[in-house]
């Protein structure tokens, strides 16, 4: 588990963009259970690839494009451990992957982006990949 005050700027990143924290495995279920909608789930994590990739392509996918998912939630691999867990449930089939991306359509998993879709790949990329999935997705 990482000290929070190391990671709270991280967190902090999505938190203030919009994104709504689940930090318990209630909270998880209770949103990602919710049958309505389209809802995008950040895993954070601290490596290089979630603050050079992950989340500036996720804060620039939204602000590009004019369709957009109706709820915006995170969890932290490696500080939120029960919520984490949690939300791999409803990432199944997928293998943990921190930073990942995933997009849920009336509770549903419809999308997934995991580490090796981030590493490596510029935001912009990633930016422009997400908008695809959101006019695909969240019409």
């Amino acid at each position: 588990m990482y000290p929070i005050e190391l990671t709270k700027p991280m967190s902090q990143e999505l938190t203030d963009f919009g994104f709504n924290a689940l930090e318990s495995s209630e909270d998880v279920t209770t949103k990602l259970s919710d049958q309505s909608g389209t809802s995008l789930l950040v895993i954070n994590s601290v490596c290089g690839c979630a603050a050079a990739n992950a989340r500036p392509g996720v804060k620039a996918s939204l602000q590009a494009s004019e369709i957009k998912p109706d709820n915006l939630y995170t969890v932290f691999a490696g500080v939120d451990k029960e919520a984490t867990q949690k939300a791999r449930e409803f990432l199944l089939p997928y293998p943990p992957s921190s930073p990942s991306i995933a997009l849920f359509k009336d509770g549903k998993l419809v999308h997934m982006v995991e580490r090796h879709h981030i590493e490596g790949r510029p935001a912009q990329l990633i930016s422009t990949h997400l908008q695809e999935v959101y006019q695909h997705f969240c019409k």
